[in-house]
Parts: C-alpha cells; sequence; structure tokens
C-alpha cells in the first residue's frame, strides 16, 4: 500500500522514494511508488501533476490503496526523485478549502447544504440545496465568505476513529467507518474529507463568486480563489482599460456611454433600413419595367439572403412573375414566383440542386439553396435561368 505523503502535509513539494512496482497497460505506463504526494483524482478535486525523475507525471489514479501514477515512460532507476507541480497543487488547497469556506457559509446563512462540489480548469462550483439566490444574497454571500478568509481562521486536519467522527458536529456522516479524516476550519466547520487543504483561510487570498445559476431545481455557484480570481480581476481590468480606449471615456463613465452608443446604432439601424425600402422600391420598378416576359433574373456581388427576400417579395406580391437572384457573396440562390404562375419554386431545387452541389428547398412560392462556393452557385442560376426561360415565352 502506498504511503500518502499528502496526509502528512500538504505542503510536500520534492520527495525521495522507491519504484515498488510497473504497470503496462493499453493506455498507459503508470508506476507505484513507495510513498507519495502526488493526489489522486477524488473528491470534486483533480489530479497533481509533476515529474518522477524528469519524467513528467500525466494522470493520477488510485487502486485498492495503491496510487498508480501515469507516465510517458518508465524511469530508468528504482530510486526516483519526485517534485510536484506545486502551482497545480497550491491552485488545488486553495479552491478546495475556499469550497469548504463557502459551503459552511451557504449553510449559516440560507440553511442550503452543498449537494456537490467540481473544480475545473478554469472555475469551481458548488450545487447548494436551494431553489433561488438573488444577485444581493449572492453579494452579501461574498462578503460574509471573504470575511471569514481575512480573520485567517486555522485549518487542521487529522485522523479519527467513528466513535470520535460520532462526537464531532460534522456536516455529513462519512462513507468511511474508520481511520476517518477530518478537515477542521476553527470555528466554523468539522467535514470528512480527503483533499488537500491550506494551513490558514488566509491563504485562500480571495473568493470571488462569478455567478448562480438554477441547476436541476438547485442553484450552482461559480467561483474563483486566490491566484485564479486575481487573473479573474486582472482581465476584467484589461478588458475595462480597451473599453475606456475605445470611447475615450473613463472606466466609471463606460456604462452610460455604451446606452448612448447603443442608442445611436439604433438609430443608424432604422435610417439604413429606410434607405434600404427605398433602393428596394427602386430597383423593383427597374427589374419590373426592363423584364422581357415574366422571368425577372438579377446577379447581387454581396447581397444578403434576407435582403434579396425583401426584394423578391415586393415584386411577387404586385406581378405575375418569376424571380431568380443570385449572391457572390454568400453563394446563395432565390427562386420566388407570383401571381397565378403554376411554377412549383421547391419542388425545382428539390429536382435539381443536387446536380449542383446545392443544399436547401422551400415552398412552392419561394425557395433558396446555398452552395460551397461562388462558381457552383453561378452554375446552377444560370441553368436555372435557361430552364426557366421557355415558362417566359409561353
Amino acid at each position: 500500500m502506498t504511503k500518502k505523503l499528502y496526509y502528512e502535509s500538504a505542503y510536500i513539494r520534492e520527495w525521495e522514494t522507491r519504484i515498488t512496482r510497473k504497470v503496462e497497460r493499453e493506455d498507459g505506463t503508470y508506476v507505484v511508488l513507495e510513498e507519495t504526494a502526488f493526489y489522486p483524482h477524488g473528491g470534486g478535486q483533480p489530479c497533481d501533476m509533476g515529474w518522477i525523475d524528469k519524467i513528467p507525471v500525466l494522470d493520477v489514479v488510485q487502486e485498492d490503496g495503491e496510487i498508480l501514477h501515469k507516465v510517458e515512460h518508465f524511469p530508468e532507476k528504482e530510486e526516483v526523485g519526485c517534485r510536484l507541480d506545486w502551482g497545480r497543487r497550491f491552485d488545488h488547497m486553495q479552491h478546495h478549502s475556499g469550497q469548504h469556506l463557502l459551503s459552511a457559509m451557504c449553510l449559516e446563512a440560507f440553511q442550503a447544504e452543498t449537494l456537490s462540489f467540481h473544480l475545473g480548469e478554469d472555475y469551481a462550483t458548488i450545487d447548494i440545496a436551494r431553489s433561488d439566490l438573488p444577485q444581493h444574497e449572492l453579494m452579501m454571500l461574498e462578503l460574509e465568505v471573504n470575511d471569514q478568509i481575512y480573520l485567517n481562521r486555522k485549518v487542521t486536519n487529522y485522523f479519527v476513529s467513528r466513535e470520535q467522527a460520532d462526537e464531532l458536529s460534522l456536516v455529513k456522516q462519512p462513507k468511511v467507518t474508520e481511520d476517518i479524516r477530518i478537515v477542521e476550519i476553527e470555528g466554523i466547520e468539522y467535514n470528512a474529507c480527503g483533499g488537500t487543504h491550506v494551513s490558514a483561510t488566509g491563504e485562500i487570498g480571495m473568493i470571488k463568486l462569478l455567478r448562480a445559476e438554477k441547476q436541476k431545481g438547485h442553484m450552482r455557484i461559480y467561483f474563483k480563489c486566490g491566484y485564479r480570481a486575481l487573473r479573474e480581476f486582472n482581465a476584467g481590468m484589461e478588458i475595462l482599460g480597451s473599453l475606456s480606449t475605445r470611447f475615450k471615456t473613463a472606466k466609471e463613465e463606460i456604462p452610460d456611454r455604451i446606452a448612448r452608443w447603443d442608442q445611436e446604432q439604433k438609430q443608424l439601424q432604422a435610417e439604413l433600413i429606410a434607405v434600404k425600402a427605398e433602393n428596394d422600391a427602386y430597383l423593383a420598378e427597374k427589374l419590373l419595367a426592363d423584364r422581357q416576359g415574366s422571368l425577372i433574373k438579377y446577379t447581387f456581388a454581396d447581397k444578403p439572403l434576407k435582403d434579396m427576400q425583401n426584394l423578391a417579395a415586393k415584386l411577387t406580391d404586385h406581378a405575375d412573375v418569376i424571380v431568380l437572384f443570385v449572391s457572390g457573396a454568400d453563394h446563395k440562390v432565390l427562386l420566388a414566383r407570383g401571381g397565378e404562375n403554376e411554377l412549383a419554386c421547391g419542388a425545382f431545387f428539390k429536382q435539381h440542386l443536387n446536380g449542383y452541389g446545392g443544399k436547401g428547398g422551400g415552398s412552392d412560392k419561394l425557395a433558396q439553396a446555398g452552395f460551397a462556393n461562388g462558381e457552383d452557385a453561378m452554375a446552377f442560376y444560370l441553368f436555372a435561368a435557361q430552364t426557366l426561360s421557355p415558362i417566359e415565352e409561353e
């Protein structure tokens, strides 16, 4: 059985030990050490990583009391030197202790038990037994939990028997019945836990609650601790700085400046819609006047499909015509008909699109299709124009 140094101290970074077993599996190469400070996956906490004789440790798992370390290849020696990726380990310590503190404050403030904990690469989450959590309560919770960090409460861990555990006010009863590991935050809680933790709440640094959202009838709280929280703050400040430069205004005035900018954009959009409508009306009159027979065809360099649809609607609403458009910008072809014309646009596309690599369809009165490139779109457009020309002559 592997001796677990991380239970003796979470602060062991380097040690020397001996390889007791080597395992070759389909998914990789594993070694078992006589003693290890590499923490395996468990309890919502990811595993540690680091190096065994400068060979990267890729994964750490626990099986039947043994800790298996996945490595790139077997070390050449049996006696090896080991080193943790300390930045990763300390990040996990900050977040796991931060989770205990946050869960304790949720229980105290809202009588809401923590149902699960997950520590991801970007953020950590807890799910609490509560159906809602308004923003003002989330902000109050954040202040409460950071107050406990600043008090720098002592965090200790130790093993107790089942009888000793029964005498403690545990957050929840442990699944194991002997050698129960307790993590105690002084004056806050006793928690049965096998994870790695800081030695005092001050080492958590800070807890930033990012948001809360409903998850299967409960509330999921997203948060970051310590250095991750600092990086989150720095990233936010960088964005604010960019916006401040972009809008040529102070950071605190950005919300008002964005509100004005939004209003300006709405006004410009309204003006653009009006200009488009005027241009479409003019173009519709020109196309109707210049047509020969019932077929109206036109090639657009960069007209979006929605704009082609609007123009086709103007044409077919007031005339017994067939409209065929192609747009070079997004490789789209549109076919529409108005009045009493018997052309079934959707059926026409269904019958002929495959030969040109197009995808689309529609109703009897309107169909549209997209193509992989402009050449295919134009080839189909020319084919459709030639095919539909006899209809024009009838």
